[in-house]
C-alpha cells in the first residue's frame, strides 16, 4: 500500500522529473493478437512516475473539512472544483451543519466556508470557502471511461492524517450500495451506480479524490456503505461515485443550490452488468424496480438492447439512456435463458431529486 506524506509530495511539486504524461498509448504501445488492445506493461520506474505525477497533480486540491452542528463535530474531506472557492465532498460530511473550517493541504490558517447545497440523494455537497485566494482547482475526468484492472490512487484525509494517499485498482464498475449516516441509517443508492476499488478507503477520506494516472478525478470518495440488499455494513471495500455524476449534480448545485431531479432518463430499476460462461459481459440483469414505479421490467430480465442499440454492460445502458429524455418511449429488448429475445416498450422515468 502506497502512503505519501504531504511533505513529500510538495517536494514532488518543487522540482521532481517526472518523465511523459501516461496518456491513452498509442498503437506502437500496444500488445495486440488478441480481441481486445492491451496496454504494454510499464517498467517499474515508470510507473513509479506516473504514481506521482497523478499525486503531484490533484493532492494540493483535496482538501481538510471540519464541520459543526451543535456540540458534534466531524471530519472529512473535499476537492477544491474551482478558483471561485467551491468545493465538493459528501453530504454526509457537511450534515446539518451550514458553516465549516477548511485545512488546504498546501497548509496555513483554516478558512471558514458556508453550504451551496446538497444532494442527499446521491451523497454530494458544494461548500464555498469565504476566502478562495490560493486555492487549486484540479481536473475531473471522464468517469465513463474506466476499466477493471484500471490503476486509480485515493487522496483524502483519514482518521485527521492530512494529504494521505492509497493504491489500488478499479475493482468493480456500477454497483449499487447505499450510503449508511451515523447509526447505519440508510440514505439512498446513487443512481449512477458506483466505481468499487480496492484502494484502502477509511473514515475521514469521504469526500476525497479517486484520481487515474493522468492525474485526474475520476469519482468522489464515499466511505461507510451497506449492502443494498442485506442492509449489512461493507467494511474493508472502497467505493466511489463517478466523476460525471459529480460534475453534472455540482453544476446544478452551483447554480441553484439545489438538484430537483438530474434531468436523465431512467428506468426505475437496479441493474448490474450479467456474464456469460467465459466471464464476458453479456447483457444489463434487472435486480429490482423502483418503489411505486410501474414498468414492464421484471427482477431476473436481462437486457441486451435499448432502441436498437447493443446494451452487454451496465456502462452500456447508462450511455443509452442518457440519448433519451424523461417521458419518452423506448423499446427494450430482453434476453430469455433459451436464447430467445422478446421486445417490450416501456416509459422513461426521471432519476429524482432529494
Amino acid at each position: 500500500m502506497l502512503v505519501i506524506n504531504a511533505l513529500f509530495v510538495m517536494a514532488v511539486l518543487l522540482g521532481n522529473d517526472l518523465g511523459a504524461d501516461p496518456e491513452t498509448p498509442d498503437k506502437a504501445d500496444l500488445e495486440t493478437g488478441s480481441s481486445v488492445a492491451v496496454p504494454v506493461a510499464r517498467g517499474p520506474l515508470t510507473l513509479e512516475a506516473d504514481y506521482r505525477r497523478g499525486i503531484a497533480r490533484v493532492l494540493p486540491s483535496v482538501v481538510q473539512i471540519t464541520s459543526r452542528s451543535g456540540e458534534e463535530i466531524s471530519e472529512g474531506s473535499g476537492i477544491v472544483y474551482d478558483d471561485l472557492g467551491h468545493i465538493v465532498t459528501n453530504a454526509h460530511v457537511v450534515g446539518d451543519a451550514e458553516r465549516f473550517e477548511v485545512m488546504l493541504a498546501t497548509g496555513g490558517a483554516p478558512r471558514t466556508a458556508r453550504l451551496v447545497g446538497v444532494y442527499k440523494a446521491g451523497d454530494l455537497a458544494v461548500i464555498r470557502v469565504d476566502d478562495p485566494s490560493g486555492l487549486v482547482p484540479t481536473g475531473f475526468g471522464d468517469s465513463d471511461r474506466l476499466a477493471i484492472g484500471q490503476i486509480v490512487l485515493a487522496m483524502g484525509n483519514p482518521f485527521g492524517l492530512s494529504g494521505s494517499v492509497t493504491d489500488g485498482i478499479v475493482s468493480g464498475l456500477n454497483r449499487t450500495v447505499q450510503f449508511a449516516a451515523e447509526g447505519h441509517e440508510t440514505v439512498a443508492p446513487t443512481a449512477g451506480g458506483l466505481i468499487q476499488t480496492s484502494a484502502a478507503i477509511n473514515p475521514g477520506n469521504s469526500g476525497g479524490a479517486l484520481v487515474d494516472l493522468a492525474g485526474q478525478v475520476v469519482g468522489v470518495l464515499v466511505a461507510d456503505l451497506v449492502n443494498a440488499d442485506t442492509g449489512s455494513v461493507l467494511p474493508g471495500i472502497g467505493f466511489a461515485i463517478p466523476a460525471n455524476t459529480v460534475t453534472r449534480v455540482v453544476r446544478r448545485l452551483v447554480e441553484k443550490g439545489e438538484v430537483t431531479e438530474t434531468g436523465r432518463a431512467d428506468l426505475g430499476v437496479t441493474a448490474q452488468t450479467v456474464v456469460d460462461r467465459h466471464g464476458r459481459p453479456s447483457g444489463v440483469g434487472v435486480v429490482r424496480t423502483a418503489q411505486g414505479t410501474r414498468t414492464a421490467l421484471r427482477p431476473g430480465n436481462v437486457i441486451v438492447a435499448l432502441d436498437d442499440t447493443p446494451v452487454l454492460t451496465a456502462q452500456d445502458l447508462a450511455r443509452a439512456l442518457a440519448a433519451h429524455k424523461p417521458g419518452d418511449s423506448a423499446k427494450v429488448e430482453l434476453l430469455h435463458p433459451d436464447g430467445s429475445t422478446t421486445t417490450t416498450t416501456v416509459r422513461l422515468g426521471t432519476t429524482g431529486g432529494d
